[in-house]
């Protein structure tokens, strides 16, 4: 009985650090930590889009968090390791934070869900859904999914090439949650490899438009979270969800 409960305790502590990894270096586009325990200490990768906030300058950020971890959360000599997310949009625990940030800055879901939609197809997701649920228009909770390409939804292929997560907003309306599942391309096996036209289908529009986006869009790289959020914000106004024509149909 006590090592059931020595492995409840653990997966209770491991909640806990990822929820306040997740809030405490969100500026940083948080994603996951992978936590090992070796007999010299607990080794930490933490997964982020912007590496150098996690560090801070001369690596005090680093330190802090290390002291934070050690004290708080009982890890034995902790080292962390960052490592850095290449395409930050086919991480579901980036987007669910973009997304939750654009909606607790006012945002429409049905824009914030678009918007985060097309990002995720246009860098090369083979396939993605979005759940939003809670009080979206009025007293009543109601939930919305949008989904687009190619996404297994059960069996071993859902578990090996589909990552997903969750995240909730408090809103004026109340609480909304957001559930992100995206299928990757590159965990595809051989057998099942996908034909040279679907992938141009799937890829061509999202390439160019990825490449009209680097154009068009500010030379000036966003240093956090929240100045992304803040330059994608107008663009998220733009889309048009065709609510009025909806309105009209009732």
């Amino acid at each position: 009985m006590s090592a059931v409960k020595n492995v409840i305790r653990d997966n209770y502590n491991m909640t806990l650090i990822h929820d306040y990894l997740r809030e405490a270096i969100k500026e940083a586009g948080f994603s996951h930590a992978v936590i090992s325990k070796t007999p010299t200490g607990a080794r930490i990768g933490l997964h982020v889009t912007r590496p150098g906030i996690v560090i801070g300058r001369k690596g005090t950020s680093i330190r802090e968090l290390t002291e934070k971890l050690e004290n708080d959360f009982d890890l034995k000599n902790p080292q962390i390791t960052v490592v850095e997310i290449e395409t930050p949009e086919l991480s579901p625990s980036v987007m669910c934070n973009r997304m939750a940030a654009h909606l607790e800055r006012g945002t429409a879901f049905r824009r914030a869900t678009m918007w985060t939609l097309n990002q995720v197809m246009e860098n090369g997701a083979m396939g993605v859904q979005i759940t939003v649920s809670g009080k979206l228009r009025g007293d009543r909770s109601a939930f919305e999914k949008h989904t687009a390409g190619v996404l297994p939804r059960a069996g071993h292929h859902a578990e090996v090439i589909v990552d997903e997560d969750v995240a909730h907003v408090n809103t004026p309306m109340g609480l909304i949650g957001v559930r992100i599942r995206i299928a990757h391309k590159s965990r595809i096996p051989p057998e099942f490899e996908m034909k040279a036209v679907v992938e141009e289908l799937g890829t061509g529009r999202g390439s160019k438009n990825a490449s009209a986006s680097k154009e068009d869009g500010s030379s000036a790289a966003p240093k956090t979270e929240s100045e992304q959020i803040l330059m994608e914000e107008e663009r998220v106004k733009a889309i048009d969800t065709m609510e009025e024509e909806e309105a009209a149909l009732k």
